[in-house]
């Protein structure tokens, strides 16, 4: 099974996909679409542009596998945005399914944020 990651990183080795690229560009766009829906209820951004989402892999399934984390351990959301993630990309055209792994390591923090983010909470 060979996998597509929509990102890892800037060093992230390209990896074939079954799935064909128009269709691949057409579930990467809809998965980070659907990821901007989701907010963490006590910050006024979308949990993409806040970095939460740290890999997210696309099989040639369909099966979508999402890596992310959350801004603290303790973050109050802890047990609803990752099934409000898994809500999210089930619902995009083509998903067969969707798994959510919860991580710490490395652990957040506001680097990973977008300048999108960094504008909305007037960070800078």
């Amino acid at each position: 099974m060979s996998e597509t990651q929509i990102s890892d990183g800037p060093n992230a080795p390209a990896i074939e996909s079954a799935i064909p690229q128009e269709e691949l560009d057409r579930l990467t766009d809809d998965i980070v679409g659907a990821l901007k829906t989701v907010y963490d209820p006590e910050i006024p951004v979308d949990i993409y542009e806040l970095g939460l989402i740290y890999k997210v892999d696309i099989a040639d399934d369909r099966q979508v596998a999402v890596e992310m984390t959350l801004t603290t351990p303790n973050c109050p959301s802890a047990a609803e945005l990752p099934g409000m993630v898994e809500g999210a990309v089930a619902s995009v055209g083509g998903v067969s399914g969707v798994t959510v792994n919860l991580t710490f390591d490395p652990p957040w923090d506001q680097g990973r944020m977008s300048e999108e983010a960094r504008l909305a909470l007037n960070l800078w």
